[in-house]
Parts: C-alpha cells; sequence; structure tokens
C-alpha cells in the first residue's frame, strides 16, 4: 500500500512587535516534520493585525494558492489558530486541506500519547478544538435544506447529522472531564500522601525537547539506582507526554521524588493547557523546579518566558527554581559551573550532574535542623500537623506531653518556638 506524503505549505502573519515571529516560524516548520510532514513552501505577510476573513489578506490566499500548486502541496498549515469562520472561507478559496498550529500540536500530542490518561487528555482537547468549528459549519450547511419555519423535516440532512454529531461530542467531552476528574483526585491523593511523608518533590520542567528526560534518566543513573525504571527519551518534539515519577535517595540517606511533565511549546493551545492540568499540577505540588532549557537555541530566553507563562496559566508560582542549563557542549559554553540558582550542564554526557544535585541538596535541605519539641496532650492539632507534614524521627509519650524528635526547616521552627526543648 502506497503512504500518501504530506507536504505542506506554510502560512504566518507578523503582526507589530512580534519579535519571535521567525522562531515561531522555524518551529511551526519543526512541528510538522515531527509527523512526518514536508514542509515545500512558506509564505508570510506583515499586518497590523490578522485578516478576521481570511487571516491573510485577499491577495496572499492568492499567493498561497499559486504557492501550493506549484510546489504540489496538498496541505496548508497555519501559524496561529484559526476561526471556525476562518478555516471554512480558506477552504474555499484554496481547494485544499487547511489545518492550524493548534491542530498540528494536537495530531503530535495524539500520536505521542502513550498512557491511558494522556490519551483521554489529548482527546478531550481535539473534542473541545472541534466542536465550535462543527457549529461554525451551520451556516453553509443550513442552505441545503431550505425551508423555514422550524420543524425537523425543514432540516437539511447535513445539519440533522451536524446536530447528532454535536450530542455525541457534547456526551464524550462530559465523559472524559468525568474521567479525568477521577484521574485528578487519584493524583491528588498521591501528593497528599508525598507531602504527609514529609518526602520533597522535585519537577522537571521545561520546553519540548530541551532534554528533560535525558535529565532525569542521568540522575536515576548517577544514584545508582541500577533498578530504577528509566523514562522514554528520544530527540522528538513531545517526546514525553506522561509524568513520571521517581524516588531518589542520597548518599547521606536524604531522600526527594523527581517527576517530569510535558514540555512546552509557544502558542501551546490553551484547550490542550487545559486538559493536561492535572499532568501539569504534578509541578503546583513540587518543592523545587529545575527549569531545563537548551541553552544552545538561541531562541533559549524566549523558550524560557514561554515555559514561565505557561506554568503561571496553571497556578504553578512561588516555588524555588534552578536554572539547568543544558547542551552546554553544543553552546561552546564552560561547562559545568554554577552561580546562585543557576548550573550549566550538558545531560547526555552526564557533565555537571554532581554540581545540580549539589544545589538541590542546598535548596532542599539547608534550612533542617532536627529539634525536640514537647506538645502538651490539648494540643494535639500540633502533633497531628507534625506528622502530616515534617519529618518526625521519634515519638516518645511523657508526663506533661508527647516528646517529638522532628527534622524542619527554619521556618517551620519558628512557628513551632514555644515547644521546642533542644536542638
Amino acid at each position: 500500500m502506497e503512504i500518501l506524503v504530506e507536504h505542506a505549505v506554510l502560512v504566518g502573519v507578523q503582526e507589530q512587535n512580534a519579535e519571535h515571529f521567525d522562531y515561531e516560524m522555524e518551529e511551526l516548520k519543526n512541528l510538522a516534520e515531527a509527523i512526518d510532514v514536508q514542509v515545500v513552501g512558506e509564505v508570510t505577510q506583515n499586518l497590523e493585525r490578522k485578516n478576521p476573513t481570511h487571516y491573510v489578506g485577499k491577495g496572499k490566499v492568492a499567493e498561497v494558492k499559486q504557492l501550493y500548486e506549484e510546489t504540489g502541496a496538498n496541505l496548508v498549515i497555519f501559524n496561529d489558530e484559526l476561526s471556525p469562520s476562518q478555516i471554512r472561507n480558506l477552504e474555499q478559496e484554496l481547494e485544499v486541506k487547511v489545518i492550524d498550529r493548534t491542530m498540528l500540536i494536537l495530531d503530535i500530542f495524539a500520536r505521542r500519547a502513550r498512557t491511558h490518561e494522556a490519551r483521554m487528555q489529548v482527546e478531550l482537547a481535539q473534542l473541545q478544538y472541534t466542536l465550535p468549528r462543527l457549529v461554525g459549519l451551520r451556516a453553509s450547511l443550513s442552505r441545503q435544506g431550505g425551508g423555514t419555519g422550524g420543524g425537523f423535516q425543514n432540516k437539511g440532512a447535513g445539519e440533522t447529522k451536524l446536530e447528532l454529531d454535536r450530542r455525541k461530542i457534547e456526551d464524550q467531552i462530559a465523559k472524559l472531564r468525568k474521567d479525568l476528574e477521577h484521574v485528578r483526585d487519584r493524583r491528588e491523593t498521591q501528593r497528599k500522601q508525598r507531602k504527609k511523608s514529609g518526602i520533597h518533590v522535585v519537577s522537571i520542567v521545561g520546553y519540548t525537547n530541551a532534554g528533560k528526560s535525558t535529565l532525569m534518566n542521568g540522575l536515576l543513573r548517577k544514584m545508582d539506582e541500577e533498578t530504577a525504571k528509566q523514562v522514554y527519551e528520544e530527540n522528538m518534539l513531545f517526546a514525553t507526554l506522561d509524568t513520571s515519577v521517581r524516588h531518589l535517595k542520597l548518599a547521606d540517606n536524604k531522600e526527594f521524588l523527581l517527576t517530569d511533565t510535558v514540555g512546552f511549546v509557544s502558542k501551546l493551545p490553551h484547550h490542550l493547557v487545559k486538559a493536561f492540568r492535572s499532568t501539569l499540577e504534578e509541578a503546583r505540588g513540587a518543592d523545587l523546579l529545575l527549569h531545563v532549557v537548551d541553552v544552545s537555541n538561541p531562541e533559549y530566553r524566549y523558550m524560557m518566558e514561554v515555559t514561565n507563562k505557561t506554568l503561571e496559566d496553571v497556578g504553578v508560582e512561588n516555588i524555588a527554581t534552578i536554572n539547568v542549563y543544558n547542551k552546554a557542549d553544543l553552546a561552546g559554553i564552560p561547562y559545568p559551573r554554577t552561580t546562585g540558582d543557576s548550573v550549566w550542564i550538558s545531560a547526555k554526557d552526564e557533565d555537571g550532574l554532581d554540581e545540580l544535585i549539589g544545589l538541590v541538596k542546598k535548596k532542599l535541605f539547608e534550612q533542617y535542623i532536627t529539634c525536640k519539641l514537647l506538645v502538651p496532650f490539648d494540643r494535639g492539632d500540633v502533633v497531628s500537623y507534625l506528622n502530616d507534614t515534617a519529618n518526625v524521627k521519634k515519638t516518645d509519650y511523657e508526663e506533661d506531653g508527647t516528646l517529638m524528635t522532628v527534622e524542619m526547616d527554619g521556618a517551620e521552627r519558628i512557628k513551632f518556638e514555644e515547644f521546642i526543648v533542644s536542638h
């Protein structure tokens, strides 16, 4: 069977003040290539704002048509999310399959999703994207039906089918939301248990393809985890959609959990961010973020901005962060080295991991002091709080209260100053 290779023309509008436009177009090309679409041409236009009916101006539509006819393309990919009417108008004028950046990213996610949860999240985002676009088709379909005065018999066959499709999609969205809510509750329970165990959580975040999984695997190997299950890594966009959680133990028996998250990309579709919220929220419960950056990419500062903005959108804020500048070898930057909360490494060669682990330890455990607290019996609330949130090493019951040996950080210590008997 012959496989149809898709050849695409890319179309982008550079609005005023869009300083990262060239990079976005390059990224669009990489996204297309990530699902084996060959890019055969590109049309761009500078506009004050995007054309509300056709995204680009009329003359450009003709230029796009001419280019895809010359190159034999069978697909046109637009750099922004198109409205339902823009898609309809463009398909009528161009007489070719039209997709936008959102559809492209959703398609990549659909192909990469491995676990049941990731597949549900992608499907939810796809359905939410499709629904208003189905409704947008109503105007052109109702023309086929003719007649007025409502009533079922006066609807065009196309419109009737559209309503059925729409209901089916709405039902499916409701079901997926419910199923994902269960998953979210389960995650929340797991997070609470982790908090309760007093074990720290370190979350790896960053732009797609920055080297997050490579870093995670390097740290697993480094910490002598022959038995540790490695996470999937490959040099491609969105290789990891599923959160992995691994338990790491340091030489001095201090331990923490390491989680990774889906990679970010500019203009990450809103529906997708919402659908992947429970996965991204792994980072929200973290004590420390490792923000992995491909420092060899000239646009790395912009990538950091996009990552920070996306994290902010899902409520990940005010969490201590170490910037891990990866691929320093490719950037020709001296490494391994650390400055403040930043470290330059090469995760692939596992160079700089000791320095990174040193920083992680400093961030997580430097404030820790072991104290003895004598808590009066009528303050059971304090005992249960400490049992839930601190590392309680020993508990004895004395005549005048509960004697607890607790390892805690400075901020907590101040809170319980009145109960401390020695440290």
